[in-house]
């Protein structure tokens, strides 16, 4: 397990392939053996506005004169030579296990801990994994959701809000840092376990407000919540009543990639706002993939134009019970987060409320 080993299956995050100056330290394996990696993200704003942004390291420019140049005023580059008789050994990505860090690792690590505990959020998950386990990495919508949570704070101040698809649950750790009560939920319990550890190392940040994280399961293609008291993260007749009672916001972030999935969540998003007490809102944060297809033999966006066309099918519902509203959110709220805000990242809001009948 010291080499990084990627398959025909593999999908890797662009926020772990391009997230700069990042050591990505594996800490242990999972109950299924896969690496997890623990990172820290920096909240680079406070909740009430303040820019902390001039903490970013600031690339210094260059003086152009001072770049080789050839007789005709191109730029001279040296290149390697084509062929080398060198006997070194290739160079592989090696992971990097607790043991092994170097004094200037620990230099390191001591620096990060000295920094106000409130701005670094710590989050194992994991890389480079199969389609079916993308929900235990880290992906862009996450970090675009949460950029609205903190500008929006003052909406979600005091409420009960249910993640759907919460992976890692970073997105669920920011909205308790303003919400009263959050349900993080998802499925799998190796994924559930680590969702659970990425919410008790970060509870610095939502105790102090007296607010609370519950971790629990909540399968899509299931008709209803899971009640079983054997199994670890399983609801209590008491919490599936606080949430029908009391819940008006429903998120889930980048959880549309594959059809029946998408076809699932528009599912389960209207059983939920059906029996919730309040008129409810959903924000879904959305990357749109582009992808060459054969099929096609062009460039295409399969799982975002389903996507698109569920949204259709549920504004137009006439069924006489519930009325729903979708509408574009605009991506102009600040950035908390380092992370490539891309034009392909989209915010979508669903209102839903219960007819009279």
């Amino acid at each position: 397990m010291d080499q990084v080993t990627f398959r025909s299956d593999t999908v890797l995050s662009d926020v772990h392939l391009l997230l700069p100056n990042t050591r990505h330290l594996m800490k242990r394996l999972n109950g299924v053996g896969q690496p997890v990696f623990t990172s820290k993200f920096k909240i680079l704003r406070d909740i009430d506005g303040k820019d902390s942004s001039d903490d970013l390291p600031v690339r210094e420019s260059s003086d152009a004169s001072d770049v080789p140049r050839d007789e005709d005023g191109d730029l001279d580059v040296v290149r390697r030579p084509r062929y080398t008789t060198s006997d070194r050994d290739a160079v592989c990505p090696i992971i990097l296990s607790q043991s092994a860090a170097t004094s200037s690792d620990q230099d390191e690590d001591s620096d990060e801990e000295e920094e106000s505990v409130r701005d670094i959020i710590t989050i194992e998950h994991t890389m480079a994994t199969p389609l079916e386990d993308v929900g235990k990495q880290i992906w862009r919508g996450a970090f675009l959701l949460a950029d609205f949570i903190l500008a929006q704070s003052s909406m979600f101040k005091g409420a009960t809000v249910l993640e759907v698809g919460a992976g890692t649950g970073l997105t669920s750790i920011v909205m308790a840092m303003v919400a009263k009560t959050v349900y993080c939920t998802d499925v799998g319990e190796d994924l559930l376990n680590m969702c659970q550890r990425n919410v008790t190392v970060n509870k610095q940040h939502f105790e102090p407000q007296e607010s609370e994280i519950m971790v629990r399961q909540l399968d899509w293609m299931a008709d209803d919540f899971c009640t079983d008291a054997d199994l670890e993260f399983s609801w209590t007749d008491t919490e599936v009543a606080d949430l029908h009672d009391n819940t008006t916001f429903v998120i889930a972030a980048d959880v549309c990639y594959d059809d029946d999935l998408t076809d699932a969540l528009f599912r389960t998003i209207y059983r939920l706002s059906s029996n919730m007490r309040k008129p409810s809102t959903t924000y879904i944060s959305i990357e749109k993939r582009l992808n060459f297809t054969l099929q096609h033999m062009d460039v295409s966006c399969e799982a975002y134009d389903h996507f698109r066309h569920c949204l259709d099918q549920l504004q137009q519902m006439k069924d006489g019970k519930m009325n729903f509203k979708v509408e574009p959110v605009k991506i102009s709220f600040p950035q908390f987060f380092q992370y490539e805000r891309v034009e392909q990242l989209e915010l979508w809001k669903v209102s839903a409320e219960r007819l009279n009948i």
